[in-house]
């Protein structure tokens, strides 16, 4: 197998667009879920992608002993059980913006790990949009369902499909820690007037806006079209 991958958390939100577009262009990889990951370690990889962690910043709230045993734990297990000549590790922009919470310092943590090693990349994500999307301030607003977070936060939402195009074509020439997404973003109060949101808004700000100095083609706009074409099936 010519530039051996090896993708862990293949069946998760992110890690499932990733190995469709791997496809897509017949890009051969090890898919790796929760069920088989201890048989694949003598297996010497290229690029070793790790989309295991959760995104489940509420559940993590609520057992923070399993958030960190999921995102810091099998991080290491990982680092230190694998062979790869590349570690990509998927995180979250909540390991900036989110540290005074149990899901950002436990991102945060997982990417200090990360960071010890020779030759890695940590790509940060914000918020997300997908037809297979099942959670989230997007679900929460076309539900018309309370949303836990002040109407003024901003979010930067990105096109699930244009994160795993970016990180196929780019895993090789990257380095350190970046963040990937949608420059421009929208008030949540604004996103739930255009789509005609009855969601009442209950907390804190939440800012979820990517900090880059790339200049990517995709913009927070494209959640409306998704919205119009999708919001029947949620």
């Amino acid at each position: 197998m010519k530039n051996k991958i090896g993708l862990l958390g293949y069946k998760g939100f992110v890690g499932s667009a990733i190995a469709l577009e791997l496809k897509k262009k017949n890009i051969p990889f090890k898919a790796i879920s929760r069920e088989n990951y201890r048989k694949n370690t003598k297996i010497k990889f290229d690029y070793l992608i790790n989309c295991s962690n959760p995104s489940k910043r509420f559940w993590a709230k609520k057992n923070p002993q399993l958030d960190f045993q999921e995102s810091v734990q099998k991080t290491k297990y990982f680092l230190r059980n694998y062979k790869f000549k590349k570690f990509i590790h998927i995180s979250s922009i909540s390991a900036r913006c989110q540290k005074n919470t149990i899901y950002g310092l436990n991102k945060k943590k997982a990417e200090k790990l990360v960071s010890k090693q020779k030759n890695y990349l940590i790509i940060r994500l914000g918020p997300m949009f997908h037809r297979s999307l099942k959670k989230g301030v997007v679900i929460d607003l076309i539900k018309s369902s309370t949303v836990f977070v002040n109407k003024k936060s901003k979010y930067s939402f990105t096109n699930l499909k244009w994160i795993a195009k970016w990180i196929i074509n780019n895993m090789k020439k990257n380095k350190g820690i970046i963040e990937i997404g949608s420059k421009d973003h929208f008030v949540l109060e604004s996103l739930a007037k255009e789509i005609n949101s009855e969601s009442k808004f209950y907390g804190k700000i939440d800012n979820q806006i990517i900090k880059t100095q790339l200049n990517f083609n995709c913009s927070s706009l494209e959640v409306l079209k998704f919205i119009k074409k999708h919001e029947s099936k949620f």
